[in-house]
This record gives C-alpha cells, sequence and structure tokens, in this order.
C-alpha cells in the first residue's frame, strides 16, 4: 500500500502558481479610539510563487509550496492615506522587520481528503509556516478545483503573532492597535508545468 501511495505522489502533476490570477491577503483586526470607525486593515500580498502537486486518484497526498515576497506586503482597503503610510512603516520596519527576514515561507502536504464532485474536493493540509524567523506547524482546509491543466485552491487560515515572535505595536499615536489574530485568506490559481504535460 505504501508503495502504491509513494507511487501516486511521485507520479502527481506539478502546477505552478500564477500570482497575476490568484489572490493572497492578510486580515488584521484594530482595537483602540480608532478601530469603531472601521480601520481593519486589510494587508495585500502582491509577490510570491510557489508550486503544488495534485493527484485526482490520491487527492490526499497533494503537497504545496508557496513563498512570500515579505517586500510586497502592503495596507490595502479602507485606510487613509496618512494612516496607510504609517501602518506600512510599521508593518515593515517593526512588525515584519522585513531587512532581516525577507520571505514567508510555507510547505505542506494533504493529510485527508474528500471528493464532493467530479473535480471538487475539500482537502487538509498539514505543515510548516516560516515567519519572522520562527517556524511553526498550521493545519487547514481548502477547497480544491482541478482540470487536467489547471488547479484552483482557497480557503483561510489564522495565526497569532506573537507565537512567531512579533510584538504587537500601534499607530496613529496609539489611538490603532492591532489583536494578536492574523488571518490568511487565499485563492489561488496554478497550472500545469510543460514538462509534467508531455511526461
Amino acid at each position: 500500500m505504501a508503495t502504491s501511495i509513494n507511487s501516486a505522489q511521485d507520479l502527481a502533476p506539478v502546477y505552478s502558481v500564477d500570482p497575476a490570477k490568484s489572490r493572497f491577503q492578510v486580515k488584521a483586526t484594530a482595537s483602540g479610539m480608532l478601530s469603531s470607525f472601521g480601520h481593519n486593515p486589510v494587508i495585500a500580498i502582491r509577490r510570491f510563487t510557489g508550486e503544488a502537486r495534485f493527484h485526482a486518484q490520491a487527492p490526499e497526498r497533494s503537497s504545496v509550496r508557496i513563498e512570500i515576497d515579505a517586500t510586497s506586503l502592503a495596507i490595502a482597503g479602507d485606510v487613509n492615506e496618512k494612516d496607510r503610510i504609517e501602518m506600512d512603516r510599521a508593518m515593515k520596519e517593526d512588525v515584519l522587520e522585513i531587512d532581516r527576514y525577507p520571505a514567508i515561507r510555507f510547505e505542506g502536504s494533504g493529510t485527508q481528503a474528500i471528493k464532493i464532485t467530479e473535480g471538487m474536493y475539500r482537502v487538509a493540509l498539514a505543515g510548516k509556516l516560516s515567519l519572522h524567523g520562527v517556524e511553526k506547524n498550521v493545519e487547514f482546509p481548502c477547497n480544491v478545483t482541478a482540470a487536467e491543466d489547471n488547479l484552483r485552491a482557497n480557503g483561510e487560515f489564522s495565526i497569532r503573532q506573537t507565537d512567531y515572535q512579533i510584538k504587537l505595536v500601534s499607530v496613529a499615536g496609539g489611538a490603532l492597535k492591532l489583536k494578536d489574530e492574523l488571518k490568511f485568506t487565499f485563492d489561488i490559481v496554478a497550472h500545469r508545468k510543460r514538462e509534467a504535460a508531455n511526461a
């Protein structure tokens, strides 16, 4: 049985992430005086790369690797320009310390999968998230839609900043603070690699 499972994984088509067609962002929840004005920052992740392996005959053996360029993170959403500039500076310099930790990485594999309908699956992923020089285990489900040449996965997961030795900072003179929890949401589109498709 182990041999057949490993063989299925070895033969799984490889898909390359298409950042231009994908969406990846982080949602933070504000506290403090300005939180009542709806200042819940959304952080857009603009540059990332990655690969996924997926085989319809063994979806629970899926694997994924994503690397995010931390310098590409940018404050989005309904925030005035003055606060946006200060929040962006604080995020990159004080929170993520991007000069020391320029990359965020996730590498994981499937643990179980349920076929919803033809070409659609609910896959549970488990892996390691490397952020701010700290590596932690994370687990989360995602929805996967698979076609012969394209793969799409969407879902969300949450982390606590303090688990990654990130200090909680405030901006706007302390009127806006961010809570510990961050929620990552993703809608990833990937295309089957040509060499894999021709194999």
